[in-house]
This record gives structure tokens, C-alpha cells and sequence, in this order.
């Protein structure tokens, strides 16, 4: 299928058990650059994300009725706190993480943020491409335990 095929729509509670299995496989390359295979992203429950999901902003790619892209965020303030963006392994490369963050932005600029924030591993190379080339810059380093935890912002006014 054509990206253009691709669409993009608000996240439900109901996309909880889908977007588990979707977070699960594309997290396991990050479990792998870490050496962690208890991250969050891995250990989190079908409940915890459906408690997640009721107050989000967040939203879903689907490619026909399958789920392949998924973020979520919320809105604090004037910042929009945006995370676990998770691609499907095999439709990595499509650009569907690029439409997810500027659909998640606007519905950020709807709610009223003014910034935008993100944060991901040290290690995460292609994730800091793409944050970078989406206008993210860093905002603080965290350090850790063989990596840091860079957080980045981006203004959305």
C-alpha cells in the first residue's frame, strides 16, 4: 500500500490490546541497542494502557484496519508531552512516524501547548534523526547507566 493510504486517527481505549502487541515488537530493537529487556515500553500492561488511553491525545496510523503506528501524549501546561512512538517493524521507513508527530503536534496546538517534548536513548540513533529532522533540538541530557536520556523540544506556536 501507498503512504497516502495511510490514515491517521485519534487513539482509543479500545486500540489498547493492538497497540500493546504494536508497542511490544517495535520496542524489542530498543530492548536490544540497551541491553534492557524490562524497559517500560515491554513491561507495560494491557490495564495500565487502557488507564493510559482515556485521557490522550495521542493517535494511530492504520494501514486498512491494522494498526501500524501508534503515539501517545498529553497536554501539561503549555507543553505537550509526546511518547512511545511505536512503528510496526515492517513498515518502518515509510515515513508514518514523520505524519504521527506533526498530527500529534496539531492536536498539541489545539489543546493550547506551545512546546512540544520528547525524550528517547542515547543510543537511539535513527529516533534522533528523526526528532532532529522534524525541528526537535535538545533540551537536557539525563545520564544513565551506560547511556543518557536526551530530552528534546520543539516549538509548536
Amino acid at each position: 500500500m501507498s503512504d497516502e493510504e495511510i490514515e491517521v486517527r485519534d487513539i482509543r481505549p479500545e486500540d489498547a490490546g493492538e497497540v500493546l502487541t504494536l508497542q511490544r515488537a517495535a520496542f524489542v530493537s530498543e530492548a536490544l541497542i540497551y541491553g534492557d529487556p524490562d524497559m517500560p515500553p515491554l513491561t507495560q500492561t494491557l490495564e495500565e494502557l487502557q488507564a493510559e488511553l482515556v485521557d490522550n491525545l495521542g493517535c494511530v496510523a492504520l494501514d486498512g484496519p491494522r494498526i501500524v503506528g501508534a503515539v501517545r501524549a498529553r497536554h501539561d501546561g503549555e507543553l505537550l508531552l509526546i511518547g512511545r512512538i511505536a512503528i510496526a517493524p515492517d513498515q518502518q521507513g515509510r515515513g508514518i512516524g514523520t505524519r504521527l508527530l506533526a498530527a500529534v503536534e496539531q492536536r498539541g496546538r489545539d489543546a493550547g501547548a506551545r512546546t512540544a517534548e520528547l525524550f528517547t536513548g542515547s543510543l537511539s540513533e535513527a529516533n534522533l534523526r528523526l526528532y532532529e529532522r522534524e525541528g526537535y533540538a535538545e533540551s537536557e541530557r539525563v545520564p544513565g547507566d551506560g547511556s543518557d536520556q536526551i530530552f528534546l523540544q520543539k516549538p509548536l506556536a
